[in-house]
C-alpha cells in the first residue's frame, strides 16, 4: 500500500522497541495468559516467546511482519484464525502516543473508542502505537497437510472442475475448525498448508477426503502429505518457515485483493473458477486464505464487516521485474486496478477487500476497505487527530490531503 513511506514525511522507526512481557490478564472481558508486545516485535519473536511458555499467539503467515502495527491494526489473519479469530480479535490494550503528544492507554474500559479503531480500523492513522497486549492460547497438537496437483494436456478441463469443487467444499472444511491457505498459478494448484489446531492427522485426512475423492473421480493425479506436531511453533516452522525469516518474498509483487463471500463459493463456484482461470492465464498469482471468522466471540473492534462474512480473503499479484522499464511496471500496476481486480469484483458483488492486501490504486476505497465502519472511524479520527497530523494512503480521513506527482502533500 505504500503506507510506510512518503516524500518529505517524518517516519517513526519502532524496530528497536522489541520488549515482550508475559502477563496474567484479568478484567471483565478476559481472564487468562497474555503478552504485552512492543511496537517493533516481529511475528517470529512472539512465536518464540509464546512457545517457551507452552502457548500460541495469533500472528501473520509471514514471520517478519510486526504484530502491533499494520497487522493487528488492519485486522490480521493467521493460520490460527478459524480457531482463535483475527489478530484484532485478540487485542486487550494499546499504549498509544496521540497527535498532541500524550501517552494514553486504550482498552475496552479506557479510551474505548480509540481501542475500537486501533483494532482493525487501519494502521498508523489514529496515533503511534507503542505496544499492544494480546491474548495467548494454550498450545496443542497441530496437524497439517499440503496438497498439490497440476493440469496436463489431457486434464485441463478436469483441473478447472477440481478448482470449482475445492471452492464448493472449502466452507465445510473451515466449519470443522481449520484454516486453509492455497496458491494458484497457471495450471497448478496447491494447499500449503491446511492448519488444524488440536486435531490429529486422521482428522485432517477426513476433512480433506471429499476433495481427494473428487480428484480421484476426475482422474487427476495429486500429491498429499500430512504432519502432526506437538506445538504450533513446529507446525509454523514446517510450513511458513524456516524461522526466523520465512519463505515469502512479499516485496517482489504488485498486489490487489478481494474478499470472497461464503455464498459465492456455495452458489457460484464455477464462476469463481472461471475468473481464476482467466487471471492465471495472464500470469497472475492467486493466493487464498480460507477461514471462518464470522463468530469472534466477545470482542469490540472495527473489523470490516465483509471480512467477517468472507470464506476467503483472496490476494492476487503479478511479478515486479526489476530489469523492466519503469513504465512497463506502472502499466502492470494499472492492469491490477483496471483489469484483474474488477474480474473478482464481478463475481463478488457487494463485498470488499481486506485492506492489508489491497491495491493502492483501489477506486471506491472507502466502501471497499471499510464499508459501514467508515463513518464511525472518521469520528474517532476527528476526535483524536483533529488536525489530521497522521496520514496513510487510503486511510480514514486521508482525503483531507492531496498528494502531488512529486509525492508532496497539500491540504485538500
Amino acid at each position: 500500500m505504500g503506507r510506510s513511506t512518503g516524500a518529505g514525511a517524518l517516519s517513526v522507526w519502532t524496530h528497536h522497541l522489541n520488549d515482550i512481557e508475559y502477563k496474567d490478564w484479568s478484567d471483565s472481558y478476559y481472564q487468562g495468559p497474555a503478552f504485552k508486545v512492543s511496537a517493533g516485535v516481529m511475528g517470529y519473536q512472539i512465536l518464540n516467546a509464546a512457545h517457551a511458555k507452552g502457548l500460541a499467539v495469533v500472528t501473520g503467515e509471514c514471520p517478519t511482519v510486526g504484530l502491533a502495527g499494520g497487522y493487528i491494526q488492519g485486522g490480521g489473519h493467521s493460520a490460527l484464525s478459524t480457531k482463535f479469530g483475527l489478530g484484532a480479535d485478540n487485542t486487550l490494550a494499546f499504549e498509544v502516543v496521540t497527535a498532541d503528544g500524550q501517552l494514553v492507554t486504550a482498552s475496552r474500559s479506557q479510551n474505548s473508542d480509540l481501542y475500537w479503531a486501533l483494532s482493525g480500523g487501519g494502521a498508523g492513522n489514529y496515533g503511534v502505537v507503542m505496544s499492544v497486549t494480546v491474548r495467548a492460547h494454550p498450545d496443542a497438537k497441530i496437524s497439517g497437510a499440503g496438497l498439490q496437483f497440476a493440469a496436463t494436456a489431457n486434464t485441463t478441463e478436469a483441473f478447472w472442475k477440481a478448482v470449482a469443487k475445492f471452492h464448493t467444499l472449502l466452507p465445510n472444511m473451515t466449519d470443522q475448525g481449520v484454516t486453509v491457505i492455497y496458491q494458484m498459478v497457471s495450471g497448478v494448484f496447491a494447499i500449503n498448508p491446511l492448519t488444524a489446531y488440536n486435531k490429529t492427522t486422521d482428522d485432517v485426512k477426513a476433512i480433506l477426503a471429499p476433495f481427494t475423492t473428487a480428484l480421484t473421480d476426475l482422474g487427476i493425479a495429486y500429491k498429499v502429505s500430512y504432519t502432526e506436531y506437538d506445538s504450533y511453533y513446529d507446525h509454523y516452522n514446517k510450513y511458513m518457515g524456516p524461522l526466523p525469516y520465512g519463505n515469502l518474498a512479499v516485496a517482489t509483487y504488485q498486489y490487489g485483493g478481494r474478499l470472497i463471500p461464503r455464498n459465492v463459493l456455495e452458489n457460484n463456484p464455477t464462476g469463481m473458477a472461471s475468473v481464476l482461470r482467466n487471471l492465471t492465464s495472464h500470469g497472475v498469482i492467486a493466493v487464498g486464505v480460507g477461514m471462518n471468522v464470522s463468530q469472534p466471540g466477545n470482542v469490540s473492534n472495527a473489523i470490516f464487516p465483509a471480512l467477517r462474512n468472507a470464506a476467503v480473503t483472496m490476494q492476487i499479484g503479478t511479478n515486479w521485474n526489476e530489469t523492466a522499464p519503469w513504465s512497463q511496471m506502472v502499466a502492470d500496476q494499472y492492469k491490477i486496478t483496471n483489469e484483474y481486480v474488477p474480474q473478482l469484483e464481478a463475481v463478488t458483488p457487494g463485498s470488499g477487500c481486506y485492506q492489508n492486501e489491497g491495491n493502492f490504486r483501489q477506486p471506491n476505497w472507502k466502501e471497499t476497505f471499510f464499508g459501514r465502519n467508515y463513518s464511525p472511524l472518521l469520528s474517532v479520527k476527528s476526535k483524536w487527530d483533529p488536525n489530521n497530523f497522521f496520514y496513510v494512503l487510503k486511510g480514514v480521513g486521508s482525503d483531507a490531503w492531496t498528494v502531488s506527482e512529486s509525492g508532496r502533500m497539500c491540504r485538500s
